[in-house]
């Protein structure tokens, strides 16, 4: 089978999913997806921290 992501023939393919699709790609694809998708949700977290400091004024 062909990975959807780098295109490459593999024998197995596993389930990840991007930008809300479910694609099948090969096993090193599927961890980089799940690493960026993790740093994503920690980018997102930090950014709401800061989006909701008031400052220490008061």
């Amino acid at each position: 089978m062909k990975c959807k992501a780098c295109g490459e023939d593999v024998d197995v393919v596993v389930r990840a999913s991007r930008g809300g699709k479910t694609i099948k790609v090969c096993e090193d694809c599927a961890e980089r997806i799940h690493e960026e998708a993790e740093i994503g949700r920690e980018a997102e977290g930090v950014i709401g921290r800061t989006m909701e400091y008031k400052g220490g004024r008061g």
